[in-house]
């Protein structure tokens, strides 16, 4: 149908689509809305680079009205739930639910805290030829999907649905126009949420990818002073690692910092910041004694009590006797052995506990003639200038995770020892969590290092290696923020431990790495805040890091067009 406007432009009507003048209007109505969106859900879901509207009407109901229909809500679902089922299908469960919300939302709609709305709602996408604007809508319709919105067009109406209002409220609109919500749900459509976080003295940590805005965070304030970065193979894990660091040494020059590099990645950085490298393994004069109780400040029953867990990194199919004998083993020696035992010292108390099983002898024989022979003696390490950087590049994949274990356990002891400000990066974290006594062991110590004024950067690929285990999954918790660059896959239990939506699990693994936009892009998870960010450098840092760190990395650029975020 084509006619004329008041104005003398030409209206043609078709379906599911309004021509006025030069320009399609492709209208979305909502049929069915979610139970529970976040605020500003809109300015998230909505594409920035598409010509899309968010037409409303808003009419307040009288507060006597909206209580009597909560009321009737209540009375009806509660009848309908006295005979199993609704006459529009709804099962017990959803009855429930709506009536006990039906029974909060008149408490407080009494209280005056919250109000009932008659609200229009309208969606609609813009072009320039028709296609295009039905394209947009349809892009439009999936992201609204996901998030649990059941829409529809408007076919033949869209003229009624793009009328002007007449400002009581009455007039007639396409189905799935009028809707009635409480004050909060009337709030979450509004796109215009600012979500940023500038915590006074706090390091820039990254850009909205939504408006550019800062986020700085200051780890200091916060009873955690602990964060995590995940991320796959390219992601920028090191690079973010890096930058934080050197923002955090700017801001706070006093800052000591330790590396556990088990690829060897961090030694230029450290090295260019006026640092130390150590590197451990066989042939180098540096050893930490993984028995000196130096890291439990000299607490032998502490130490004591460590080193099982600090074994089983090396040796995590050990039997239950096994664990015994060991057990008995290294009570005995710290409980009348040498002041500063070695493992050759523990080797002979096995032999001397009666009858120990013949395989956990063989297993020993790695530290008195096998490939760690070089730990069997007393610490020769020193700590040298901030930051340090222990480089375990030399040490066998097999290993690792043992070394990893008391190098920790030592930096644990540096940190207790000294004041003022100390951070920890604990690169290939995962390998302390894949067994759950080593995993237990990294949580407490990851817990109790704040109450020395430290914390501790955990960089893994996957948060899915912390999450099989309880101790793994309180780490995790106990992280102040967490950031998810790309990952290969978002699992059920990491959406679940997280609060993901499922727009923001699909987008995670599509998040652009450095060789793709410039820069990392990834999701600061802090507190209740989800915030989709980009880890940016500026022209100095990016210089600066570069050289250091001797790969290839992000390019100070600013996010131009976040891929619609």
């Amino acid at each position: 149908m084509t006619t004329r406007s008041r104005k003398g432009e030409v209206v043609e009507e078709g379906a599911g689509w309004l021509r006025r003048g030069a320009r399609f209007d492709a209208p979305l109505l909502v049929q069915t809305l979610p139970s529970e969106v976040p605020f500003g859900f809109l300015g998230r879901a909505l594409p920035t680079s598409a010509p899309l509207e968010l037409r409303m009407q808003l009419h307040r109901i009288d507060a006597h009205a909206a209580i009597e229909m909560l009321h009737s809500a209540h009375a009806v679902a509660e009848a309908e739930l006295a005979t199993g089922e609704g006459a529009s299908g709804r099962r017990p469960p959803q009855l429930a639910r709506e009536s006990e919300s039906a029974e909060e939302l008149g408490r407080r709609v009494a209280a005056r805290e919250q109000e009932l709305w008659r609200v229009g709602i309208g969606l609609h996408a813009l072009g320039q030829q028709r296609r295009r604007a039905e394209r947009f809508r349809s892009e439009l319709a999936r992201r609204l999907s996901v998030l649990g919105f059941r829409t529809r067009v408007p076919e033949y109406e869209s003229a009624s649905a793009l009328a002007p209002p007449d400002l009581t409220g009455q007039e007639a609109r396409p189905s799935g126009y009028w809707h009635t919500l409480h004050t909060d749900g009337v709030a979450a459509f509004f796109p215009f949420v600012d979500e940023t976080i500038a915590e006074p003295g706090g390091v820039l940590v990254g850009l909205l990818l939504e408006d550019a805005s800062p986020v700085f965070l200051d780890r200091w304030r916060h009873a955690s002073h602990s964060w995590g970065i995940f991320g796959t193979t390219g992601s920028g894990k090191s690079f973010a690692t890096a930058l934080t660091v050197t923002r955090s040494r700017w801001l706070r020059p006093e800052l000591e910092v330790f590396i556990l590099d088990p690829l060897g990645e961090f030694g230029g950085f450290a090295r260019a910041l006026g640092g130390s490298v150590l590197t451990v393994g066989a042939g180098s004069d540096v050893r930490w004694n993984p028995l000196d109780p130096a890291s439990t400040g000299g607490d032998r029953a502490e130490k004591a009590a460590r080193v099982g867990a600090l074994l089983r990194t090396l040796f995590p199919s050990l039997a239950d006797e096994e664990v015994a004998a060991l057990d008995g083993a290294v009570s005995r020696l710290f409980r009348s052995g040498p002041e500063v035992p070695v493992l050759s010292d523990l080797a002979r108390a096995l032999k001397e506990g009666g009858s120990p099983p013949d395989r956990l002898l063989g297993l020993f024989d790695i530290f008195t003639d096998g490939s760690l022979s070089y730990l069997d003696g007393p610490t020769t390490a020193s700590w040298g200038r901030s930051p340090v950087s222990i480089d375990l590049s030399g040490v066998s994949d097999a290993h690792r995770p043992f070394h990893l274990a008391y190098l920790f356990d030592a930096v644990y002891g540096r940190i207790r020892a000294t004041n003022g400000p100390k951070l920890l990066v604990v690169d290939e974290a995962h390998l302390l969590a894949a067994h759950p006594a080593t995993s237990a062991y990294f949580d407490r110590l990851v817990r109790h290092v704040r109450h020395f004024g430290a914390g501790v950067v955990v960089l893994s690929q996957n948060p899915d290696d912390f999450l099989s285990h309880e101790s793994g999954r309180s780490l995790l918790r106990n992280l102040r923020a967490t950031v998810l660059l790309r990952l290969p896959h978002v699992s059920p239990e990491c959406r679940e431990f997280f609060g993901l939506t499922d727009a923001e699990s699909e987008w995670l693994p599509r998040a652009r790495l450095p060789r793709e936009a410039g820069y990392s892009e990834g999701l600061l998870r802090f507190g209740e805040a989800h915030l989709p960010i980009a880890l940016v450098a500026s022209t100095p840092e990016y210089e600066f890091l570069t050289r250091a760190l001797g790969s290839p990395s992000p390019v100070p650029a600013a996010p131009v067009d976040p891929g619609g975020r």
